[in-house]
């Protein structure tokens, strides 16, 4: 599998002193969705600016689509949706699809089948003739997934997708970016919404200071390590001593309920038969793989709660 986008020790100071990217160096494969993930300063925006080629790296390189950064024909199949997006409000919605449309070079054929295709992608279509200006910021935010898609990119950079969207909004993103996915594009999302993220991409990386930290699948991420929370009549000291056996960390909730850690689903059966053994009613075992939340908290150390991805 190529890679759409690639980086290389990328780094930018300001003024000489304030180093927002360290070093960024990763790989984005061609045709998956890709989560952006950092606490506040992690250098994520100024990273995705100079993917863009709106910030100058001070060192390091980049490509898009085996082309330099800095080339604008590397951007010429490129889509962008920035999370503080200022449309032109007196458009309806058709012209301002439109007016992209013509400065992404589209054809006026090639638009006229584009743009109602779009507009439907995103629940738009019985509000084509209305101006910008009547709609919610919602609204306003699929009007621009579907302006960042609209010429068919090769790779589309979203910052915050889903701000501000409703479930049923949050739902059609989903779709849209799915949909994306399966025509061959490329989607790298930069998002505060945890839960949003885990739904939709297939790898994310961890950045702090402009440097990965861990990228890969949250199985990958996670090394299989699962929480298994069992339910029981009672819970007494020696079950806790018996239950280390299997587990290194072994966390009493009550009188009832002992929450474990273990890697794999192999040795629930195994648990299971011990307890009855020792005659112990098990009225649930439930085990729970790492959310995304879990593995950011995890792996940022704690340094940085779940609110404080943006930057």
């Amino acid at each position: 599998m190529t890679n759409t986008i690639e980086t290389f020790e990328l780094r930018k100071v300001y003024n000489d002193t304030k180093v927002a990217v360290q070093g960024l160096t990763m790989q984005v494969r061609q045709g998956e969705v890709f989560g952006f993930l950092g606490p506040n300063g992690a250098g994520k925006t100024t990273s995705i600016k100079m993917l863009l080629g709106l910030v100058r790296p001070t060192t390091g390189s980049a490509q898009l689509l085996g082309q330099s950064v800095s080339k604008p024909v590397a951007r010429k199949r490129v889509g962008f949706l920035p999370e503080h997006f200022r449309f032109h409000e007196w458009l309806q919605a058709e012209e301002f699809l439109d007016l992209h449309g013509q400065l992404y070079g589209m054809s006026k054929t090639d638009r006229a089948q584009r743009i109602p295709e779009m507009l439907e992608r995103v629940g738009l279509t019985e509000v084509v003739r209305k101006p910008l200006s009547t709609f919610s910021k919602g609204m306003l935010q699929r009007i621009g997934l579907a302006m960042s898609m609209l010429h068919r990119p090769a790779v589309v950079f979203l910052d915050e997708p889903t701000s501000g969207l409703d479930p049923f909004g949050r739902l059609l993103v989903r779709d849209v970016i799915r949909a994306a996915r399966d025509e061959g594009t490329t989607v790298f999302i930069n998002s505060h919404l945890l839960g949003e993220v885990e739904i939709t991409c297939d790898r994310v990386a961890f950045i702090r200071r402009g440097q990965v930290i861990r990228a890969g699948t949250i199985r990958e991420l996670s090394g299989g390590l699962m929480r298994v929370r069992l339910k029981l009549d009672r819970v007494t000291p020696e079950l806790l001593d018996g239950l280390a056996y299997w587990s290194n960390t072994v966390e009493p909730e009550d009188h009832h309920e002992v929450m474990l850690s273990l890697v794999g689903e192999e040795k629930l059966p195994e648990i299971n038969a011990w307890l009855v053994e020792q005659g112990i009613k098990v009225y649930a075992l439930v085990p729970h793989h790492l959310s995304l939340e879990d593995l950011f908290l995890q792996i940022m150390g704690g340094q940085a709660s779940a609110e404080e991805l943006t930057s």
